[in-house]
């Protein structure tokens, strides 16, 4: 991350930090002041981190090469209906009793 973008993210993070103590002034200590207190604190939390760390090499970074071999397809053909005979039916008291 350059001086600039570094600088960006810490005068976000202020004003953010501003943003939640009118917030709390509007709306007291509520649950969803509290979290976005906690929101904002980790995030100043994981700047100074990122700030204290090397940059990563631009070839290092995006996401990892997948091995195409190892992809098993998943057919959009619907599931033949007996592979969930007695089968319980989860969040709704399970299965009793014969289905019709």
């Amino acid at each position: 991350m350059s001086n600039s973008e570094m600088s960006e993210l810490r005068s976000t993070i202020s004003r953010l930090k501003q943003c939640v103590g009118d917030l709390r002034t509007r709306y007291g200590e509520t649950p969803a002041v509290h979290r976005l207190a906690n929101d904002v604190e980790r995030l100043d939390i994981d700047a100074v981190e990122l700030d204290e760390c090397a940059a990563v090499p631009a070839q290092g970074r995006g996401a990892p090469i997948i091995d195409r071999s190892e992809v098993v397809p998943v057919p959009d053909t619907p599931y033949d209906p007996s592979l969930w005979d007695d089968a319980d039916d989860e969040g709704v008291g399970g299965y009793h009793g014969h289905r019709l």
